[in-house]
C-alpha cells in the first residue's frame, strides 16, 4: 500500500507538479480547462494550485515520512497561492484544499507529534493563513442568497460569476461546516463557521413534512427542490456524514439531534430487504433512492459514493447494518474488480461504468476492521489493492478505469486517491500505525484528511451560533459523548465472531447471487 502511494506521488512531483492532477497514462501534469470553461468534470476541481500536492500532505504525515511531508509542506507555503482567476466548486475546494492544509497544520502544531518529528523550522502558521485566505476568496458563496445556501461555484479572484446558476446539490452547500468550523475555531472567528452552519440549517429546514428525507437539488433562492431523489449517494452522501462528524468534533448538540433525526428517516424511507442483517428471511438490506415526498422508489441504481455508508454507520455503533451493506458493495468490486460508478441491482449490470480510484469502499473496510478486527476485511482489502495493482496501474501513476468490464483506462489520476485510498489501505494493514496506538483520537475529513479530536475545538469563543439560539448552542463535554451516542446501540461483535466470516456464508451466497457473481 505505501508502495502504490509512492509510485504515485513520485509520478504526479516527477511529471506533473505544480499543475493540479497527474495524467498517468502520458505521464504529463494537467491543469484547468481554460478552453472549455463548461468542462465542470476538470474545472470544478483544479484550480490551478498544485492539488495533488496539498491534498497528499497528511498521507506523507500518517505513513510516517517526515523528510518528504517538511520538504511538500515548504513547497506548498513557497509556490501556492489562492489568487487565480479558477472558477472552482465552493465543495471541492473545501474538503481537497482548505481540509488538507488545516489537517497538515494541525499536524506541525501539535505538541505530541504523534507520527515522527512533522515539526517545520521556524513554522509562522502559513499553512493556517493560507487555508483563511482560500476561505475568504470562498465566502462570496454565501453573500446574495436568498435562503443562505451557498452558490455552487466561485471564481477565487472576481467572486460568483455572473452568469452562476441558482441550482446546487444537498452535499456540496451542507458538508462544510468541519472545515470551516475547525478554520473558525483556529482564528477565533466565528464568520466561516457561522456561514456553513446556516447552509445546513436552511437544507434540514426544507426537509419534507412527510418522510423528514431532503433531495438532491435545490433553488438557492427560492428554497425550491428541483431533484427530488432522496438517497444515500452523490449529491447526499456527505450531508449526512457531515452532521455526525461535526458533533464529534464540536459536540454541538443539535448536529447530532439532526443526524439521529436523518439516521431514522433514513432508515425508515431508504432501507430495503430484510430487518436484521445476520438473520431471518429475505433479501439483503439495500439503501435505494426514493422520492423525498413519497418515500416512493425513484430508480433502481446505487452508486458507488454510497459505499462510505457502511464506514458511517460504524461510527454510530450500527456495526451489523454496516457488516451487511458493506458485503453488498463488495460483492460488485469482485465481479468487476472495481466499483461502477452506478450499478443497476435490477439487471444486474453497470449503468455508468467508469471507476475513478474511488476510495469509499476501502475506507468503510477500514472501519470495519478497527470495530470488528475480524482478518476478513484485511482479506477484503487485499482483494482492492491487488485489483488496483492489475488494473489501474499505468506507466507513472494510477489511472482511472474508463469501463469496469472491459478494464480500458482513462488518462486521470484524481487527488483523492492519493489523499484517501492510498491512506485508508495503508492504515488498513498498519496495525501500528500512531492513529491506532498514540492514544490520540482521531477523526477523518469527507476528503480522509486527519483531524484530532481535540478539546480546543469544543470550545468555540462566540456564545451562540446562530442569533437568538442560546439554548441550544450547550456544549457536550467529551465525557459525555458516549452516553449521548448510542451506548446501547453500539453492538460489539462478540470474540467468538471475530474469526467466523461477518455475515452467515448463506448470506454471503446470497449477495453473490444479488450482483450476479454465481
Amino acid at each position: 500500500a505505501r508502495g502504490m502511494f509512492v509510485f504515485g506521488y513520485d509520478s504526479y512531483m516527477e511529471h506533473a507538479f505544480p499543475r493540479d492532477e497527474l495524467d498517468p497514462l502520458h505521464c504529463r501534469g494537467r491543469g484547468p480547462d481554460r478552453g472549455d470553461p463548461s468542462n465542470l468534470n476538470i474545472n470544478d476541481v483544479l484550480g490551478n494550485y498544485s492539488l495533488t500536492l496539498i491534498d497528499a500532505l497528511d498521507t506523507l504525515a500518517v505513513m510516517g515520512n517526515s523528510s518528504e511531508f517538511q520538504k511538500a509542506v515548504k513547497l506548498v507555503i513557497d509556490t501556492v497561492s489562492f489568487d487565480k482567476d479558477s472558477t472552482v466548486q465552493v465543495f471541492e475546494a473545501t474538503i481537497r484544499v482548505l481540509g488538507s492544509l488545516l489537517s497538515a497544520h494541525i499536524i506541525i502544531t501539535d505538541s505530541k507529534q504523534p507520527f515522527g518529528d512533522m515539526s517545520i523550522k521556524d513554522y509562522d502558521n502559513e499553512l493556517l493563513h493560507l487555508a483563511r485566505d482560500l476561505a475568504v476568496r470562498l465566502l462570496p458563496a454565501f453573500e446574495n442568497t436568498k435562503t443562505g445556501i451557498p452558490y455552487p461555484r466561485v471564481n477565487l479572484k472576481k467572486g460568483v460569476p455572473a452568469d452562476s446558476h441558482n441550482e446546487t446539490c444537498t452535499a456540496g452547500a451542507g458538508s462544510l461546516l468541519v472545515e470551516f468550523g475547525i478554520l473558525s475555531r483556529l482564528l477565533g472567528d466565528s464568520t466561516f463557521e457561522w456561514v456553513a452552519r446556516r447552509a445546513v440549517k436552511a437544507l434540514w429546514s426544507l426537509r419534507s413534512n412527510n418522510t423528514g428525507l431532503l433531495g438532491n437539488v435545490v433553488n438557492i433562492q427560492t428554497g425550491h427542490w428541483v431533484g427530488k431523489q432522496s438517497g444515500l449517494g452523490a449529491g447526499s452522501d456527505s450531508f449526512y456524514e457531515y452532521l455526525l462528524k461535526s458533533y464529534i468534533l464540536f459536540g454541538e448538540k443539535e448536529d447530532l439531534e439532526m443526524f439521529n433525526a436523518a439516521y431514522r428517516n433514513i432508515q425508515n424511507h431508504l432501507r430495503r430487504g430484510r430487518e436484521a442483517c445476520n438473520e431471518g428471511e429475505g433479501d439483503p438490506p439495500l439503501y435505494v433512492n426514493v422520492n423525498m415526498y413519497t418515500g416512493q422508489l425513484m430508480n433502481t441504481w446505487i452508486d458507488s459514493l454510497q459505499a462510505f455508508f457502511p464506514g458511517l454507520q460504524v461510527l454510530i455503533g450500527d456495526v451489523e447494518d454496516a457488516i451487511c451493506l458493506h458485503a453488498f458493495y463488495y460483492a460488485i468490486w469482485k465481479r468487476y474488480g472495481a466499483l461502477p460508478e452506478r450499478y443497476n441491482w435490477q439487471l444486474q449490470a453497470p449503468d455508468v461504468p467508469f471507476y475513478p480510484l474511488r476510495p469509499e469502499l476501502v475506507e468503510s473496510t477500514y472501519l470495519l476492521y478497527q470495530a470488528t478486527k475480524n482478518p476478513f476485511y484485511l482479506h477484503v482489502g487485499m482483494d482492492i489493492l491487488q485489483s488496483l495493482e492489475k488494473y489501474t496501474k499505468a506507466k507513472c501513476g494510477y489511472a482511472t478505469l474508463h469501463h469496469v468490464v472491459e478494464k480500458t483506462k482513462e488518462d486521470r489520476m484524481e487527488s483523492f486517491f492519493l489523499s484517501e485510498t492510498c491512506k485508508y489501505l495503508y492504515l488498513l494493514f498498519d496495525e501500528e500505525n500512531p492513529v491506532h496506538r498514540s492514544g490520540n483520537k482521531f477523526m477523518f475529513t469527507t476528503e480522509g484528511h486527519i483531524v484530532s479530536v481535540d478539546e480546543r475545538f469544543r470550545n468555540s469563543l462566540w456564545e451562540d451560533i446562530l442569533p437568538g439560539e442560546e439554548d441550544s448552542a450547550e456544549k457536550t463535554k467529551p465525557s459525555e459523548l458516549k452516553a449521548a451516542n448510542f451506548s446501547s446501540n453500539c453492538n460489539r461483535v462478540p470474540d467468538e465472531r471475530r474469526y467466523l466470516l461477518p455475515l452467515k456464508s448463506n448470506y454471503m451466497r446470497q449477495i453473490d447471487q444479488m450482483v450476479g457473481l454465481i
